[in-house]
């Protein structure tokens, strides 16, 4: 059985969604994830950054984040063969725990909850995949890692970046 630990934050749930619509209303401006390529809103309006890490604070900032197309479908076929853990730098956000911890039970009830990792350095994990957003975890990571293509590494390129859930369960059913 293929172990394959998945990122949470641009991976399976949609952060930045609700980040712009907050900023957008708080604001009366009109960001979207294409004004965003390459960078992240708090390099866009660095007079905000502030502002926008406090929104991030918030406790409950992460309960209700929309799930990323396609990650659900393709989770759960993926569970069915394969160990699917999830391995989320809670400690970014220190206050997301409770948060993250009810959205995966809420939208991925098929992944036991003694698969949720809460880390800060995802080089302790042992896995054979790692999927991430962010291409710094996968350099310590020790199996093989998939760059999951968002809006802050569109300028990224890495030996396997994949844009979608479906491009991602289509490389496992094939390979596995």
């Amino acid at each position: 059985m293929v172990r394959i630990a998945i990122d949470m934050d641009e991976v399976i749930a949609d952060f930045t969604a609700k980040l712009l619509r907050q900023y957008n209303e708080k604001y009366e401006a009109s960001y979207t994830k294409a004004d965003l390529e390459g960078i992240n809103l708090r390099d866009v309006r660095p007079e905000h950054a502030e502002a926008i890490r406090a929104m991030i604070r918030e406790k409950d900032y992460f309960s209700d984040l929309p799930v990323i197309e396609g990650a659900q479908e393709a989770l759960k076929k993926l569970s069915e063969k394969h160990e699917l853990f999830i391995t989320t730098a809670a400690m970014d956000f220190p206050t997301s725990f409770n948060a993250k911890y009810e959205w995966l039970q809420e939208h991925f009830p098929f992944i036991p909850d003694t698969h949720y990792v809460f880390c800060g350095d995802k080089s302790i994990i042992s896995a054979d995949y790692l999927i991430d957003d962010h291409s710094r975890h996968l350099k310590s990571f020790k199996g093989q890692g998939i760059l999951f293509a968002a809006h802050h590494n569109v300028n990224e390129s890495y030996e396997l970046k994949m844009s979608s859930w479906e491009e991602i369960y289509k490389y496992f059913d094939n390979k596995y």
